[in-house]
C-alpha cells in the first residue's frame, strides 16, 4: 500500500525493493489487507475504463467507485459472462476497431487461451501493463522458495521452455499463447541479476527458447543442460507432461548428444544459426562427460535417471495439479522421488497467485490469490450467488470469476476451486478441475461436446453402440483412447483401414490446440480407438449399480480413471486401432 498526498490510499504494483525480504512483506501487505486492496484494484480498473463501449453500456457510473456502494452498483449492472456472450466484442477488436471497447487501454495483443470456443482457441485481450503484474508474480517466486530450499542462486535452472505459433488478426493484432508472449517481451529476454526471479540463471540459451522449430530447441537445451549439469540445482517445465516429453527426448537423442559432446562440435541437424552460435562458447570437447551420459542413459532401468545425471537437483518445477496429476507416479520414478512445486496459479486471463508452501506434497498443493492481480469474485458450485474473494467458505467449491485490467467484467474463467484455508485474509485454493473437460494431454482441453461431434463423424456408417474414453499416459508422448462397442461387426468392417480413418476423422473434429499439439508440438501421440466385445457397457452398468448407482439414472461415463473400471474395459478390447495421418493444421489460420 502507499498513500498519495492528499491522503488517499494508492495501490502500490510493485515491492519496495527487490530483495527477498521486500518481496516477503509485499506478499505480507497484500494477504493482510485482501477485501481493501480487493476494492481497490476495482476502483483502478473502472477509473481507466470507465469510459468503454462495455460499461457505458451497462450502465455503470464510474464517479464515486471505491467505497460500497460503488462495488454494490458494479455487481447490480455488469452481468455475469463467458466468452460467447464477449465474442462479438473481441471480434469486432480482432478486425481492427481500436475504440474503447472494452479497455481504456490500447490492446497490444490477444493471449490465445486453451480453453476452447465452438472447438476453436479463444482470444484473451491484454494491455503492455499487463507484463508487469505477470512479472511481478515471477519475481515473487523464489523469495517464497527460498525459505524452503536456501542458496538456489548458486546454481543454474534446467527449465524446459518453448514458444508455439502466433499469427495476426484480421486487424493485425497478435494473437498468441500467454507463454510464447512472456518468453519474447522486453521483461523475459532483459533479466538481470538481482531481479528476485533467478531467471538469469536458466542453462537454457535465449535463442534455444525463441526457436519456433521444437525438435532444434529442445536438443539446445538438452545439451547445455548436460554441460552444466553439476550446477542444475531445479529442473522442470512448465507442465509435469513437459518434462516427460524432454525425458524422452533424452531417451532416444542421447547417443548424438554425447558425441557432440566428445567431439565438441555441434550435430550438423541444428540448423539455425542462432543455436549453433549460442552453444559456441560452452561446448568443447569432453571425453569423460560424453562417457558418463553413454554409461548411464544405455543402461536398461531409467528409474532415478534425473538424479543420476543431475545429482544436485534439489527439487522439480512443474504444475503437477488438475490434468497433470497423472504424471505424477511416471515423474517420481525419473527422479528418485524428487520434490515436485508447483509454484503458480494463472491462465490466459489473468495471473493468479502462488503456493505459499511450495515443498508440500501433491496432495496439498493450494495456491493463495494474491488479490492486486484483478477483482476476484468465486460462483458457489451449489449455488448462484457470487461471493468476494474474502468472503469465500472453507470446504466449498466454486468456479472463479474474474475482472481484469485488460476488458474482462465478470468472466467465468471455467476453473473449478476448493477452498482450504486462509494465509491472512487471502484465501486459499486447491484446484480442482476444468468444468466440462473430459480429456486433457498437455495444454489441450477436449469437452464432452467436442468428444461428442468428433464420435459423431467418425461413426457415420459404422455403428457405435457406446463409448468412453480416457488419457493414456502410459507412453511419451501420451495419447487419447476411445472405447468403442460397436452394433455389428460384418465381415471385413474393420479391414482395408476403416478403422484408422475413423481414428483421424476424430481427430479432424477436435480443437485447433489438440490438433497443433499432434501436429507442431509432437506433445500428443496418434488417437487409439480400442474395439470392445459386445456388452461391455452393458457390464459397465453393472458394476457401477453393483456399488450403489441407481440403474434409472444411470449415464455412461465418458471418461473413465478408476482403475478397476479401465481393466474391465481392457479386458473386452477386441482388437485396437491408431490414426495413421496426421489432422489438419496450419500455425497461419486465425481460429
Amino acid at each position: 500500500m502507499a498513500t498519495s498526498k492528499n491522503g488517499e490510499r494508492t495501490l502500490r504494483l510493485t515491492p519496495a525493493g527487490e530483495s527477498d525480504e521486500d518481496m516477503l512483506e509485499f506478499i505480507e501487505d497484500m494477504t493482510e489487507n485482501c477485501d481493501e486492496v480487493q476494492r481497490m484494484v476495482l476502483n483502478e480498473i473502472l477509473k481507466q475504463n470507465g469510459e468503454t463501449e462495455y460499461l457505458r453500456r451497462h450502465g455503470v457510473a464510474v464517479s464515486g467507485y471505491g467505497g460500497g456502494a460503488g462495488l454494490e452498483d458494479f455487481k447490480a449492472r455488469v452481468p455475469v459472462v463467458n466468452y460467447e456472450d464477449l465474442k462479438p466484442d473481441i471480434q469486432r477488436i480482432a478486425n481492427g476497431d481500436r475504440s474503447a471497447i472494452l479497455c481504456g487501454h490500447p490492446i497490444s495483443e490477444f493471449l490465445t487461451s486453451s480453453g476452447t470456443s465452438d472447438g476453436e482457441r479463444k482470444l484473451m485481450p491484454t494491455i503492455k501493463e499487463d507484463l508487469d503484474r505477470r512479472q511481478l508474480l515471477y519475481s515473487l517466486l523464489i523469495p517464497v522458495m527460498n525459505q524452503f530450499v536456501p542458496g538456489l542462486h548458486n546454481g543454474k535452472a534446467l527449465i524446459f521452455m518453448f514458444v508455439k505459433s502466433e499469427t495476426r488478426t484480421p486487424g493485425g493484432l497478435l494473437a498468441r499463447p500467454v507463454l510464447t508472449s512472456y518468453y519474447k517481451s522486453h521483461h523475459f529476454q532483459h533479466r538481470r541479476p538481482g531481479s528476485g526471479d533467478l531467471s538469469h540463471t536458466y542453462t537454457s540459451p535465449i535463442a534455444a527458447v525463441l526457436c519456433s522449430d521444437s525438435h532444434q530447441s529442445m536438443y539446445i537445451q538438452m545439451l547445455c543442460g548436460l554441460l552444466h549439469r553439476l550446477q542444475v540445482l531445479r529442473a522442470g517445465a512448465v507442465f509435469a507432461s513437459g518434462l516427460l516429453r524432454a525425458i524422452h527426448f533424452l531417451q532416444t537423442h542421447w547417443p548424438q548428444l554425447a558425441a557432440d559432446i566428445a567431439s565438441g562440435e555441434l550435430s550438423p541437424s541444428i540448423t539455425d544459426p542462432s543455436l549453433r552460435s549460442s552453444v559456441t562458447h560452452h561446448l568443447r570437447p569432453n571425453a569423460d562427460l560424453a562417457a558418463f551420459i553413454s554409461e548411464e542413459c544405455s543402461k536398461p532401468d531409467w528409474a532415478g535417471i534425473m538424479t543420476r545425471i543431475w545429482p544436485n537437483t534439489k527439487y522439480l518445477e512443474v504444475v503437477i495439479t488438475g490434468a497433470m496429476a497423472q504424471y505424477i507416479p511416471t515423474l517420481q520414478y525419473f527422479s528418485g522421488g524428487l520434490p515436485m512445486a508447483s509454484t503458480m496459479y494463472a491462465s490466459s486471463e489473468c495471473y493468479f497467485g502462488l503456493n505459499l508452501k511450495p515443498m508440500c506434497s501433491p496432495a496439498e498443493i493450494c495456491y493463495t490469490i494474491m488479490p492486486n492481480l484483478g477483482f476476484f469474485e468465486f460462483l458457489p458450485i451449489d449455488g448462484d450467488e457470487l461471493v468476494d474473494l474474502a468472503a469465500v467458505e472453507v470446504g466449498r467449491e466454486y468456479e472463479l470469476v474474474v475482472t481484469t485490467y485488460a476488458g474482462l467484467y465478470r468472466y467465468r474463467v471455467g476453473d473449478v476451486l476448493s477452498v482450504t484455508g486462509f494465509y491472512n485474509s487471502a484465501p486459499q485454493f486447491k484446484f480442482v478441475r476444468r468444468k466440462n473437460v473430459v480429456l486433457s494431454i498437455e495444454a489441450d482441453k477436449t469437452d464432452e461436446t467436442e468428444l461428442q461431434r468428433a464420435v459423431e463423424r467418425a461413426a457415420a456408417g459404422v455403428g457405435v453402440a457406446g463409448y468412453t474414453c480416457r488419457a493414456c499416459t502410459d507412453t511419451i508422448p501420451g495419447h487419447y483412447v476411445i472405447y468403442w462397442e460397436l452394433l455389428w461387426r460384418r465381415k471385413g468392417e474393420l479391414e482395408g483401414g476403416v478403422m484408422e480413418k475413423c481414428c483421424l476423422e476424430m481427430e479432424e473434429e477436435m480443437n485447433s490446440v489438440y490438433r497443433q499439439s499432434r501436429v507442431a508440438d509432437r506433445s500428443i501421440g496418434p488417437l487409439e480407438i480400442r474395439v470392445v466385445r459386445t456388452g461391455t457397457f452393458v457390464e459397465l452398468m453393472d458394476y457401477a449399480v453393483a456399488r450403489g448407482a441407481s440403474i434409472n439414472q444411470y449415464k455412461v461415463p465418458r471418461c473413465v480413471d478408476v482403475k478397476p473400471v479401465l481393466e474391465l474395459l481392457d479386458s473386452r478390447v477386441v482388437c485396437s486401432f491408431f490414426s495413421k495421418g496426421l489432422p489438419r493444421w496450419s500455425p497461419g489460420r486465425f481460429d
